[in-house]
């Protein structure tokens, strides 16, 4: 019997066979695991910007998965041990000016975290963008001299978000979110989310400045800059919890 011999015409077709596609949802799962790990801790600062001052916060930052987070403010003096935790779909913030934990109903997630142009649900992660939403490719765009892929994440019914629809670029190189645009249930866009300086901290690409601009606010917008990053290191689940919040120091 003769050998199997691929003949040139044969190789060719292999060849211009094209790699199978990754759908949208494949790709913001990417992009949510490039982003956060199975585990992060952060060194943040955070430039809340106005047309006529502007107030800066230091801030450290942990999470494990999709369902636990914890910020701890550091700076200034007058804010420094607030807290906000996140486990699973629940959210507290802690107050030691007062000495109390405030639950935060689902009805106050939109609302603006210490002043900022970021909600509870933006910072604390709260909800899910690979969970609670349906994606649809929209196109491919540059941004930033980088190309993107241009994917809706739509809110699915009865999803317990603050937005109804999330715009995101996402880079094709790095997984990064690039640009994400908010709408409200009206479909009006709300705030513009905007990464900039891609540095390698932690073993891993991270835009180290984010901007989130106001659709209707001139001269206003929030900067978080990322001094330190750590990915993918042991942390036990009780580390998210209420006494922790309360008992973290800088």
């Amino acid at each position: 019997m003769r050998p199997f011999i691929p003949t040139l015409m044969m190789l060719c077709a292999l060849i211009a066979l094209p790699l199978q596609a990754q759908t949208p949802t494949e790709i913001v799962e990417r992009s949510d695991k490039s982003m956060r790990g199975e585990s992060s801790y952060s060194e943040l600062t955070m430039r809340i910007i106005r047309p006529d001052w502007t107030r800066t916060m230091s801030m450290k930052s942990w999470t494990k998965g999709q369902d636990l987070s914890l910020v701890l403010v550091t700076a200034p003096a007058k804010d420094k041990g607030s807290a906000s935790l996140k486990r699973q779909r629940e959210m507290w913030n802690w107050l030691p000016n007062i000495e109390r934990i405030v639950k935060i109903a689902p009805s106050m997630l939109g609302q603006s975290w210490m002043g900022s142009d970021f909600t509870n649900d933006d910072l604390i992660n709260q909800s899910s963008i690979v969970v609670d939403y349906a994606h649809e490719m929209v196109g491919q765009e540059a941004f930033d001299g980088e190309p993107t892929w241009v994917i809706d994440a739509i809110a699915k019914p009865d999803a317990p978000v603050v937005w109804s629809k999330v715009r995101l670029w996402i880079s094709k190189q790095s997984y990064l979110q690039r640009k994400a645009e908010f709408f409200d249930e009206f479909d009006e866009k709300v705030n513009t989310m905007q990464t900039f300086d891609i540095k390698e901290l932690g073993g891993r690409q991270v835009a180290t400045r984010m901007e989130m601009i106001p659709a209707d606010k001139v001269g206003q917008k929030t900067e978080i800059i990322t001094h330190q990053a750590q990915f993918n290191f042991a942390i036990e689940d009780n580390f998210f919890s209420q006494t922790q919040m309360k008992a973290l120091r800088d």
